[in-house]
């Protein structure tokens, strides 16, 4: 059977529980343990880390979990909102959702390619990355492969496929 929405049952799942979840347990572990949060985050080469977490790391730390729950908001709020509103609308649905998920596509990209130059020299020290940046990684890709299939009409319905299966007048 070939699907009829923009945002199936699998997609919606994904973007709207499976990702805000990552957000919100991102959030939380920055706010509740922010100093283990930034000591994970990558290797400590030249000695273990200091032993006071300044007060400017501190509020990035926060503030950049801040960020990660608030776009798990956004997704929860804009995708049940062009789910439920545009329902009948399966063509400005599709435009909708793609105008939020084709930028975090852009963004998982940027988002693994920034990590990987950040660490410098280390990049292919696959034994010398630390468990969260491993873990980070692969959710990382565990939310990119999904967006590609998205915007690759994978799954779901198209408003291109439907062009393509009208009856010539």
């Amino acid at each position: 059977m070939r699907p009829t929405s923009p945002l199936p049952a699998h997609y919606f799942v994904v973007f709207t529980i499976y990702e805000p979840l990552l957000t919100f347990l991102g959030f939380f572990g920055a706010l509740l343990d922010p100093k283990g949060t930034y000591e994970s985050q990558a290797p400590w080469l030249n000695g273990p880390p200091p032993e006071e977490l300044q007060l400017a790391t501190r509020l990035t730390i926060t503030q950049l979990g801040h960020v990660c729950a608030l776009l798990g908001l956004i997704n929860i709020w804009l995708l049940t909102t062009a789910r439920i509103h545009l329902n009948s609308q399966p063509a400005l649905q599709e435009k909708i959702v793609g105008a939020l998920l084709l930028p975090l596509l852009c963004g998982d990209v940027a988002h693994l390619v920034l990590s990987l130059y950040a660490l410098g020299d280390q990049r292919w020290q696959y034994q010398n990355w630390s468990s969260m940046f491993i873990i980070t990684f692969i959710l990382g890709i565990s939310l990119l492969i999904p967006r590609i299939m998205w915007v690759m009409g994978i799954g779901r319905w198209t408003a291109r496929k439907q062009l393509q299966t009208k009856p010539a007048h």
